[in-house]
């Protein structure tokens, strides 16, 4: 370290770990986007279900299939809903019991997405100390490098 002032390896190190907090920002804020994603999709197959819910059997229903087009289909079993439990596997469940395991899997994002955005908090006020910590090491060298006019 011969040659570098404290200042000078401070900086070093505050930037290294401005970097790192700046990832794991980034990281965090993807994470964010893609529960939020999920949240969304939740929330319209719960609104969906309500409205199956009200519905009496051989309804005539119009069913989104993207693009802002649908598709008109008659409601065979409004009793009956097939959900999806991961890794590509499907099950038949009453319609009461459909709607709980939805809820039950939106409460649970809402609360991962809650820790999230506190944990993104808390690494933006990180960087925002960081940064201010990186401003005045940088203001200080250049004092001690700038010619004095003595």
């Amino acid at each position: 370290m011969a040659g570098r002032s404290k200042e000078e390896e401070e900086l070093r190190k505050l930037s290294v770990e401005l970097r790192l907090f700046e990832q794991t920002a980034e990281t965090l804020q993807s994470r964010i986007n893609m529960m939020n994603a999920a949240i969304t999709d939740l929330t319209y197959a719960d609104m969906t279900l309500e409205g199956v819910e009200k519905e009496k059997e051989n309804a005539e229903l119009l069913v989104p299939i993207g693009g802002s087009s649908y598709v008109k289909v008659k409601l065979a079993n409004p009793d009956k809903v097939v959900v999806g439990m991961g890794a590509g596997v499907s099950i038949e469940k009453p319609l009461p019991e459909a709607k709980s395991m939805l809820k039950e899997r939106l409460d649970e994002l809402e609360k991962t997405m809650l820790s999230a955005q506190q944990q993104f908090a808390q690494i933006a006020e990180r960087i925002n100390t960081g940064r201010n910590r990186l401003e005045g090491l940088l203001a200080t060298l250049r004092e001690e490098k700038a010619p004095s006019n003595v």
